[in-house]
């Protein structure tokens, strides 16, 4: 994950983290790698459920999935954290503020 981050990327970094069962993957995630099932089980979510989380924060780049072909022929994915650190502050906001791209921007703003 790069330092520096446009005001977008800001914006997808933190939406990822907004939700508590994201957190509870990153959570999950911090101490070893685990497969989609066996993550659904710590979490008592549905598979599909997890899946969207997950794809949120493998858009922002906070972990990262593979998949493995296991003993018995099956393929499962793994997930895993990718390590990350980051420094939130008014100065670092107002920079990335200048380059969000606002989508419905109002008319006379």
């Amino acid at each position: 994950m790069k330092n520096e981050k446009n005001g977008n990327e800001l914006l997808q970094l933190l939406e990822a983290l907004s939700n508590p069962y994201r957190l509870k993957i990153i959570e999950a995630l911090s101490g070893e790698r685990q497969y989609v099932s066996q993550l659904a089980r710590v979490l008592g979510i549905s598979r599909p459920l997890l899946y969207l989380h997950l794809k949120k924060l493998e858009e922002a780049e906070l972990i990262k999935g593979a998949e493995e072909r296991g003993q018995d022929g099956k393929i499962m994915k793994y997930f895993e954290v990718i390590p990350f650190r980051f420094e939130l502050n008014d100065r670092m906001i107002a920079d990335a503020a200048g380059t969000v791209t606002l989508k419905n921007k109002e008319k006379g703003d």
